[in-house]
């Protein structure tokens, strides 16, 4: 599943650093503190992982 803006992206890959160590989970805020508990490691992967070239900023 792709992201579908360049927000998502950015804060499924903040989760995805806290999830791995990478970033302290209290660092987190909003949408990517809800991924978190809600999404595997690997779902947050192939979020982060989408191009961004032609994504919108923000969805809607």
């Amino acid at each position: 599943m792709p992201a579908q803006s360049k927000a998502q992206q950015k804060a499924a890959g903040a989760a995805l650093a806290a999830k791995r160590g990478e970033v302290k989970m209290k660092d987190l805020r909003g949408a990517s503190k809800d991924m978190l508990g809600s999404m595997t490691e690997r779902e947050l992967e192939e979020l982060a992982r989408t191009p961004r070239k032609h994504l919108p900023e923000k969805k809607g």
